[in-house]
């Protein structure tokens, strides 16, 4: 009987250290994850430094409830700073929103172009995508007289490349260069 018990004991006490050993582990593992460095301008945050730039000097505004919900940003009006540049004379401009709610956050860039009609009613056409700091698209949306739609990241795909690469140069026009 006392040899059974000393045997039971021994193999709860090795499960017990084993089990002690993997929790550990885990924790060490998870903890190394979480203290590796993380540059906030890292190359794979192509856009860190366009939104620092948008959030020290863009402007205050919202983007409508009806596209924020589309994009997957809540469905109230969303707090951001933006900037907006007009592109062309076809009235279209390209904007880069950071959203400055905690909650719901996430950088847009759209090409929309306002419009107008005789009844006072004004509305938006064109492409507007969700992203990060690294530039990957997560939603692409339409938006035109009929209301908004999402559509697949590919569809745009040229588009917002060519949307990111303005707002890069936009800020490097804006960034004093380095003395020689």
């Amino acid at each position: 009987m006392k040899k059974n018990l000393a045997r039971f004991f021994i193999a709860t006490l090795v499960r017990s250290t084993l089990f002690v050993f993997v929790i550990s582990l885990a924790t060490i593992t998870l903890k190394a994850q979480s203290l590796a460095p993380t540059h906030a301008y890292s190359d794979q945050a192509e856009l860190s430094n366009v939104e620092q730039w948008v959030l020290s000097q863009g402007t205050v505004a919202s983007i409508a409830p009806e596209i924020a919900a589309t994009l997957g940003l809540g469905s109230d009006r969303l707090p951001v700073k933006l900037k907006s540049f007009r592109t062309s004379n076809d009235g279209i401009n390209h904007a880069f929103a950071v959203s400055t709610n905690p909650i719901q956050r996430g950088i847009v860039l759209s090409g929309l172009k306002t419009i107008e009609n005789n009844k006072m009613k004004i509305y938006s056409l064109g492409t507007a995508w969700l992203t990060d700091r690294s530039g990957t698209i997560h939603r692409t949306i339409e938006l035109d007289a009929s209301g908004i739609r999402v559509v697949s990241n590919n569809s745009h795909a040229a588009e917002f490349k060519d949307i990111k690469a303005f707002f890069l140069k936009k800020l490097q026009a804006t960034t004093p260069s380095a003395p020689p």
